[in-house]
């Protein structure tokens, strides 16, 4: 609360002069008697598969009656299994002496059993998550016997606890031949990584990095570091060396990353350093991932170890760098003392000396070092960049002539750029604002036109019909909705769109062939609902566990099959596990990536199951008890929720708002005295009976303060009372969506709109509360 945050082408090639080639040549060639006799002794034998062939066959049909008969023992474990999941669950929630005693005395009834085994991983698992390896060791070895499918898992948390306690050699014993004895398991890496260390710590470094080469791709920052230590405890410090800058160098965002430089240090001394290139390589992965102080003092240090006059690019990041820490003024010497920039670095110190400026209000310098890129870097990103700085900066001040002169600048100059499509809808946007009905007319249409896969295009249509009802052109209008409707179906837009479809009269439907260049929406990728029915060993592996309630293993058990592509039961299952464990945030986040385009279809087309993730109602008797006392439609509460927290309960965002509805501890102090909710803490914040019981109170009043308007409030609710109440001061919004699509903050109007959306939906999929 209150922040302001193309297919591969196909080309067929028809090879016409190859095939007349192919028709002379046969013309010229003797005829051959084709007698039926002879015809006969032409027909081929049966092809014989090689041997190597047979070979994979038979191994191919060995593999899947293994895995056939490894399945039926787990559906068989998992029936048998049941009855522990609730008593598991109880254990790995909390822990409490009662629960560790219950799960044991299930794991010694269903001794020398599956459903024992399974009891048996759980209290190790759990003594783990405790610190208390000694009782792990002991629960996993009784696990161990009859683990059977499992096994891969005992024998890493049992790893795990001999690591933890110290013990290498018994480490050596439970991993030696893990990789080959579990091929498939999801922890052959990780145990990599534990077995090599142990390896290493009784000095056995060549085996070791025998073991960690083996597993270098996909590259992993941990593995690296192993595998560098495992080249220096080996003698062969080159090749630790090259391992070491590749971690240092390439994955300076990793947490080994430090580790890799001190051993660099250590090893080569000042020799351990990369070439220049390399140096500011990393300090340039550095800023990209907002780690400023140190890229900082990377750049400096290559500035310093440079002779003579420093490169003009290391200049230009450093101070880069420094705005981005808000050093300004250290970041403007820098710049204003660079002599020898040239194309792209010119390019980014202008940009960056008109970015202070604005920072400083100086709008004749920040002017003056756009006119210089519009000269000496027409073609630069930079100038985009500055363009759209410069917009933005009169859009806050409502100055929208200028606004939209920049905005259609930007649009004209860099059509294909990053902000083509939003920058042309801004230019068209402030036309409409500025009265300039036909040039905005013009300029909806010309989003469409050029744009038509972009996400401004609901907006254009929208707009366009609100221009054709203005004109009495209501055949015209009417299209525009039912195309913007059909296409878009659960948008924003579309829904104001189907509100103001009864107003229309029933006219014949106006045919405008731009209607016809907005493309269909995207397939989805096919998932499906239940895995129900399905054969395969990871998913029987999951649920097994899963009844254990060991859920973060269960999915990631499942991971290997998403990855695969080819698995559509492997989501669902994943966000019925992410429901099992009660964590709605996760099923639902889970989902959206899943289903990207899931706003664009009919919702009643989706599995019943997956419109109730992804619009969930958790916590539904208080959320609703507390919005019916205070005046308020549930449904826009859970709105409002499934944006700021996604039914995270313990939710703390960057901007130190707490829990499901994002209250900042302040505001929480306030309403708690309002409403006499004592004792008050922040920590309450994060109790959904209390977050609703104050968040409901906060947003009532919100709404009342802004006329009954939940639009207005919902916008005051992300950005602050403040801006609202300056943005409407000098608005002149005809209705409300004017001023939702006049919000000049992008997150503050996507925010509004999502929940206004998020409203319609979970009125559709409930009905009546």
């Amino acid at each position: 609360m209150f922040r302001i945050r193309w297919s591969a082408l196909v080309f067929v090639v028809v090879a016409s002069l190859g095939i007349a080639t192919l028709e002379v040549s046969a013309q010229t060639q003797p005829k051959k008697s084709t007698s039926p006799s002879k015809a006969a002794k032409k027909k081929k034998a049966p092809s014989k598969s090689s041997p190597a062939q047979k070979a994979k066959t038979r191994k191919a049909a060995q593999k899947k009656a293994a895995d056939d008969a490894r399945t039926r023992r787990m559906k068989q474990a998992f029936v048998a299994s049941s009855d522990l999941k609730p008593m598991a669950q109880q254990l790995l929630d909390s822990r409490s002496k009662a629960a560790y005693s219950g799960v044991e005395r299930y794991a010694k009834k269903h001794a020398d059993s599956d459903p024992g085994a399974l009891a048996w991983l759980v209290l190790g698992y759990a003594r783990l998550q405790d610190g208390d390896n000694g009782k792990a060791i002991d629960a996993l070895k009784n696990a161990k016997p009859h683990a059977r499918e499992l096994s891969d898992y005992v024998d890493y948390m049992l790893a795990q606890a001999y690591r933890n306690n110290g013990s290498s050699r018994d480490v050596i014993v439970v991993l030696s031949g893990f990789a080959k004895e579990y091929p498939e398991s999801v922890f052959v890496r990780d145990a990599s990584v534990i077995y090599a260390n142990a390896l290493m710590s009784t000095n056995s470094h060549e085996q070791a990095v025998e073991v960690l080469e083996s597993q270098r791709k996909p590259v992993r920052a941990d593995i690296e570091l192993a595998l560098g230590r495992a080249y220096a405890g080996a003698a062969q410090n080159d090749k630790a060396l090259a391992v070491f800058r590749k971690l240092y160098y390439e994955m300076p965002l990793s947490p080994e990353a430090d580790e890799a430089g001190v051993y660099l240090r250590k090893m080569a001394g000042s020799d351990g350093y990369g070439t220049p290139e390399l140096r500011k390589s990393r300090a340039d992965l550095l800023a990209r991932g907002k780690r400023y102080w140190q890229a900082i003092s990377e750049y400096q240090q290559l500035v310093s170890d440079s002779t003579g006059h420093p490169v003009a690019s290391v200049q230009v990041a450093l101070a880069n760098a420094l705005y981005k820490n808000d050093r300004q003024s250290e970041a403007k010497q820098i710049l204003l003392g660079m002599t020898d920039a040239h194309d792209e670095v010119n390019a980014q110190r202008l940009y960056l000396l008109g970015e202070i400026a604005r920072s400083a209000d100086d709008d004749a310098s920040q002017s003056a070092s756009i006119d210089e890129l519009r000269k000496s870097a027409p073609q630069s990103g930079w100038l985009q960049e500055a363009l759209l700085s410069a917009g933005n900066k009169f859009l806050l001040r409502r100055n929208l002539e200028q606004a939209g002169a920049m905005y259609a600048e930007l649009a004209q100059r860099f059509p294909e750029g990053r902000y083509g499509s939003p920058a042309h809808w801004k230019a068209a946007w402030l036309s409409y604002r500025l009265g300039k009905t036909a040039d905005a007319k013009r300029q909806f249409e010309e989003q469409i036109s050029l744009f038509p896969n972009s996400n401004e295009v609901p907006n254009a249509l929208y707009w366009r019909a609100r221009i054709a009802e203005d004109e009495h052109e209501i055949g015209k209008a009417r299209a525009y909705y039912l195309k913007l409707s059909a296409r878009f179906r659960n948008y924003y837009y579309a829904i104001l769109a189907r509100e103001r479809l009864p107003e229309l009269k029933r006219v014949e439907l106006e045919d405008d062939a731009l209607l016809g260049k907005v493309p269909d929406a995207q397939q989805q990728a096919p998932v499906v609902e239940s895995a129900d029915g399905v054969t395969d060993v990871r998913l029987q592996k999951s649920r097994l566990l899963s009844n254990g309630a060991l859920f973060d293993l269960a999915i990631k058990e499942l991971q290997p099959a998403v990855n695969e592509g080819d698995k559509p039961w492997a989501i669902g299952e994943i966000v019925r596990l992410h429901q099992e464990a009660g964590r709605p945030y996760t099923a639902l986040q889970t989902l959206k990536r899943a289903l990207p385009t899931y706003f664009a279809v009919d919702i009643s087309t989706l599995p019943k199951s997956f419109v109730e993730a992804l619009f969930p109602r958790p916590y539904w008797q208080d959320l609703k008890s507390n919005s019916v006392a205070n005046g308020l439609d549930p449904y826009l509460v859970a709105s409002l929720i499934r944006q700021e927290s996604e039914f995270n309960a313990g939710a703390v965002s960057h901007a130190n708002a707490y829990g499901l509805m994002q209250l900042l501890p302040t505001v929480g102090k306030k309403v708690a005295h309002e409403v006499k909710l004592k004792p008050f803490s922040t920590a309450r914040l994060l109790e959904p009976s209390a977050n609703l019981k104050l968040g409901t109170r906060y947003f009532r009043d919100m709404i009342s303060e802004n006329g009954g308007k939940v639009e207005y409030a919902l916008a005051a609710y992300n950005a602050g009372s403040n801006r609202v109440a300056d943005w409407l001061a000098g608005g002149g919004f005809r209705d409300v969506p004017e001023f939702v699509e006049s919000i000049p903050f992008t997150e503050t109007r996507d925010y509004v709109q999502a929940i206004m959306r998020n409203v319609a939906v979970y009125k559709k999929v409930y009905g009546a509360q």
